[in-house]
């Protein structure tokens, strides 16, 4: 994981599970991944703010553990 280069001109994607009461929601860049070999990452109630970088095999794994339960959501 690492800060991600400039992400201002990015399309950002909330995340399905993000509910639409605005509380904690996740929004990432699927287009930044082809160009720059990183998932980026960041908190839609601060758009402006930091945005982390994961791998795909690191953000796949995050996602797979969420998934399958060996991470609680809660």
């Amino acid at each position: 994981m690492s800060h991600t280069a400039d992400t201002t001109s990015t399309a950002w994607i909330k995340s399905s599970y993000s509910g639409g009461e605005g509380g904690n929601c996740v929004e990432w860049a699927p287009s930044h991944i082809a160009a720059h070999d990183t998932v980026p990452v960041r908190d839609s109630k601060n758009p402006d703010g930091p945005a982390l970088a994961f791998t795909p095999s690191a953000w796949t794994a995050f996602i797979t553990a969420i998934r399958t339960g060996e991470l609680p959501t809660a």
